[in-house]
């Protein structure tokens, strides 16, 4: 049976919320001209924890946000989180676990096997390989349910960073510019100086970029557990599939993820947005800042469809063989290497984004816009790297 509608109301958004963002602030209404991302955010959200959802009770569901959220870690959310765990009737000692146990503390085995996921997931994204992932249908998980966990977690990855970078534009709200701030990425600078280049790359438009398991060669990507058969479908499930890609049918990845098309039709809405709409920061540099993530997270499919999609946009691809060589010093103007820094440090070290990383940014000439549309870009690939990581693996096209 198919789920309700999810409607937005603006008055009821949980990261307006938690963040502190009021209608006429300035971090609020920067953020709700990118209302599209908003409302799907707040629609993922609410598909995720429907009490209807089958699979993963919704009790579980809570107590992996609070256990994720518990060790990202993301004050706030764990908070909210926690208090929801002990609304839906959560046991104890599970939210106990949850709040600050370890895994195999849990009361039961496949709660047991779920939080152990959550956490490789959480910390270390690469470590969720077929193994850890085959490790939930052998403890009585299925396949939906799976789907349920996986879109759960990287929605959690995105929803943490997502609420760190607000808070840190809010902090940084009427704040002078400081000499040195943050991050060092040309505090003080023009805006020639911001765009100079200043670290040439070595590559041509064109050249195969190989560099620690990384390329910007096109790969296919395979799922690990049973697809969706398109000839089976649901008329909902065909439906999200024609609104989500324009290859969504022979996608193992939209075929696995239309298990709980609901979820993924509030995912597809919230990544069209964010990459897609138009103005804002220019869709090279969102391109950029998701290759950027990643690298660090170590998403080889991810890292080949958007490094060529910012070769496609800017017509060169000489900082994506910096990205690979090494993301830490890439950039070949400061703009871009403070959009790399800043990148990183919303991946690795969210806790730490502050006032001091927002002006960063803004020193080499990026406005409230711009570094709006790169965190939901960066933060959107907290999301989509822990799923094609964690659910299947990249295949070389050979022609």
């Amino acid at each position: 049976m198919a789920q309700q509608p999810i409607v937005y109301d603006i008055t009821k958004d949980l990261v307006d919320q938690l963040v502190g963002l009021t209608p006429g602030s300035q971090t609020f209404d920067v953020r709700h001209k990118r209302d599209k991302v908003a409302a799907a955010t707040q629609g993922s959200y609410d598909a995720l924890f429907d009490p209807a959802l089958p699979g993963l009770s919704l009790a579980d569901r809570l107590l992996v946000a609070l256990y994720a959220t518990r060790i990202t870690p993301s004050p706030l959310l764990a908070a909210h989180y926690r208090a929801r765990a002990v609304e839906a009737g959560a046991a104890a000692a599970d939210i106990a676990v949850a709040e600050s146990g370890k895994p195999a503390d849990a009361t039961n085995p496949q709660l047991a096997a779920v939080l152990e996921f959550t956490r490789k997931l959480i910390e270390k994204p690469v470590e969720g390989d077929e193994a850890a992932l085959k490790t939930l249908p052998a403890a009585g998980v299925s396949t939906p349910a799976v789907v349920t966990l996986s879109q759960l977690i990287a929605f959690l990855s995105y929803q943490t960073r997502l609420v760190a970078g607000l808070v840190a534009m809010k902090a940084a709200e009427g704040a002078e510019a400081g000499a040195g701030a943050g991050v060092d990425a040309g505090a003080g600078s023009t805006a020639a100086d911001a765009t100079a280049v200043i670290n040439p790359g070595n590559t041509e438009p064109g050249d195969v970029i190989k560099a620690h398991g990384f390329t910007n060669e096109v790969l296919e990507w395979k799922a690990w557990l049973d697809v969706v058969n398109v000839d089976t479908a649901t008329p909902e499930q065909i439906a999200v599939l024609e609104e989500s890609h324009p290859k969504a049918k022979v996608s193992d990845y939209y075929l696995f993820l239309v298990h709980q098309p609901e979820i993924l039709r509030q995912r597809s809405t919230a990544f069209n947005a964010i990459m897609y709409a138009p103005g804002g920061m220019s869709r090279a540099e969102r391109e950029l800042g998701a290759t950027v993530v990643s690298r660090v997270n170590g998403c080889v499919y991810c890292a080949s469809v958007h490094a060529q999609r910012f070769e496609q946009l800017a017509k060169r691809n000489d900082v994506i063989g910096q990205v690979f060589e090494n993301p830490i010093t890439a950039g070949t103007t400061k703009r871009e290497q403070a959009i790399g820094k800043f990148s990183i440090q919303i991946t690795e070290a969210q806790a730490d984004v502050n006032a001091a990383s927002i002006q960063a940014l803004k020193d080499v000439g990026l406005n409230d816009g711009e570094i709006l549309d790169l965190l939901h870009s960066d933060a959107i690939f907290a999301w989509a790297n822990r799923l094609m990581l964690n659910l299947g693996e990249p295949v070389l096209v050979t022609v």
